[in-house]
């Protein structure tokens, strides 16, 4: 398995740190807090998936 750069460790952090954030105040009674902040976990993977296929297009 290739290393992981900077960039994708801290996109995969910030997605896990906006996970459980979400999941923290749902539990507190935040719930359209929480939903709103749920939401921002896919959109980072995505972003993150989208810096990866660029990569992987500049090294072909």
């Amino acid at each position: 398995m290739k290393k992981l750069s900077i960039s994708e460790k801290l996109l995969i952090f910030s997605a896990f740190i906006s996970l459980v954030t979400s999941e923290v105040m749902w539990f507190m009674g935040y719930e359209m807090d929480a939903v709103f902040i749920g939401l921002w976990v896919p959109s980072i993977i995505g972003f993150s998936i989208y810096l990866k296929l660029l990569k992987m297009n500049n090294n072909v």
